[in-house]
C-alpha cells in the first residue's frame, strides 16, 4: 500500500490565480450558507443545556485530532507522511454543513447539531490552524525519526491569516443577512446547502483531474486512490465511533450520542481542499508533493456523505 501512496506524494498540485479565486468564492459561499442557519436563540439554548455541547466541542476540538494523530502513528508503516498530514488537516477542520440534515434524518438532537456546527465554524479561524500545527508537528517529529523525511515546518501564521480572510467575511455577512432578513434566509438555506454540495463535488472533480494529469500510467493513480480510500474509510469510522461512544461514556442521551457521532464524523473537507490549493500556505518549494493530502481531503468529502447517510438510516431504524 505504501508504494502506491508514495506515487501521490510526488505530485505538487497548485492552481492558478484565477482558479484560486473560484475556489475561495466556493468556500465563501459555503460558509455564508452555514452562517444563515445560525440564530441568537441557538446560543441561548446552549447556556440552558451546556453539557452536550461542551462534550461535543471537546470531542471535535481535542479528541478527534488527538485520535487522528495516534491513528497516523499506528498506520505509519503503510501510509506516507503527506497522507498522514492530510488526515490531520481534515480532523482539524470544523463540522460539515450537511451534518444538520443527517442529524435530523437519524432522529438525533438537531438543536445540538446546529449549535456545534455554528460554534466550530465561528472558531475555525483559530482552532483549525492551531490543531493542524500542534498535531501535525507532533506527527512530523515521529515521522522524521521513523521515515527519515525532510523537516517540515507546519504553517500556523499563514493558515491563520488565510482562514480569517476566506472564512471571516462570509460568516459575518451571513450572520448579518440572517439577522436583518430572516424570512429570506429561511427560504434560501436549503437551496444554498444543495449548491454547496454541488460546488464541493466540482472541487473534487478538479482535484482528481489535476492528479490524473500528473501520471502517464493511469493504473498507478487508480491504485493509489483506492488505497487512500481505504485509509479514509478507517479514519472516518474512527471519527464516527469517537463521537458516538464518547457520548455513551459521558452518559449523554441517545439522541445526543447519535448527533455527536455525525458531528464528529462529518468534517468540512472543502476548507481543507481550499487551504491545500493555496500557495501562500503550502509553499511549492517546501511542500514538494501535496497530492496525498489533497486526495485524502477530496475522498473524505465524498465518503463522509455516504457513511453519514448509512449511519443515519441505521440510527433511524434502531433504538440504540
Amino acid at each position: 500500500m505504501k508504494e502506491h501512496l508514495q506515487t501521490l506524494d510526488t505530485l505538487s498540485i497548485n492552481l492558478g490565480s484565477n482558479d484560486m479565486v473560484l475556489v475561495n468564492f466556493i468556500l465563501a459561499f459555503v460558509m455564508f450558507g452555514v452562517a444563515l442557519s445560525i440564530r441568537v436563540s441557538t446560543f441561548k439554548s446552549i447556556l440552558k443545556k451546556p453539557k452536550s455541547v461542551t462534550l461535543g466541542l471537546l470531542l471535535q476540538w481535542f479528541a478527534l485530532p488527538a485520535l487522528t494523530c495516534l491513528l497516523t502513528i499506528v498506520l505509519n508503516p503503510i501510509i506516507t507522511p503527506m497522507v498522514a498530514l492530510g488526515m490531520i488537516l481534515v480532523a482539524s477542520c470544523p463540522g460539515g454543513n450537511i451534518s444538520n440534515f443527517l442529524s435530523s434524518l437519524s432522529k438525533g438532537n438537531v438543536e445540538l447539531s446546529v449549535s456545534m456546527t455554528a460554534i466550530t465554524t465561528l472558531f475555525a479561524s483559530i482552532i483549525t490552524p492551531l490543531n493542524f500545527w500542534f498535531w501535525g508537528t507532533h506527527y512530523c517529529q515521529f515521522a522524521e525519526i521513523r521515515n527519515k523525511i525532510p523537516t517540515l515546518d507546519i504553517p500556523f501564521d499563514e493558515m491563520l491569516s488565510q482562514i480569517v480572510l476566506i472564512l471571516g467575511f462570509p460568516i459575518v455577512l451571513g450572520l448579518l443577512f440572517s439577522h436583518y432578513f430572516p424570512k429570506i434566509s429561511k427560504k434560501i438555506i436549503k437551496p444554498t446547502q444543495v449548491l454547496s454540495i454541488l460546488f464541493f463535488i466540482a472541487m473534487v472533480i478538479v482535484s482528481m483531474t489535476q492528479v490524473l494529469s500528473g501520471f502517464e500510467q493511469k493504473w498507478e493513480v487508480y491504485a493509489a486512490i483506492l488505497c487512500t480510500l481505504v485509509i479514509v474509510v478507517i479514519h472516518n469510522a474512527t471519527a464516527l465511533a469517537a463521537g458516538y461512544y464518547g457520548g455513551k461514556l459521558a452518559k449523554a442521551p441517545i439522541k445526543d450520542c447519535r448527533t455527536l457521532a455525525i458531528e464528529i464524523g462529518i468534517q468540512n473537507s472543502g476548507l481543507a481542499l481550499a487551504l491545500l490549493f493555496n500557495t501562500n500556505i503550502f509553499l511549492p518549494g517546501q511542500w514538494k508533493g501535496n497530492g496525498g493530502m489533497i486526495i485524502v481531503a477530496a475522498l473524505w468529502g465524498i465518503w463522509h456523505i455516504i457513511s453519514g447517510l448509512i449511519i443515519s438510516r441505521f440510527f433511524r431504524r434502531s433504538e440504540a
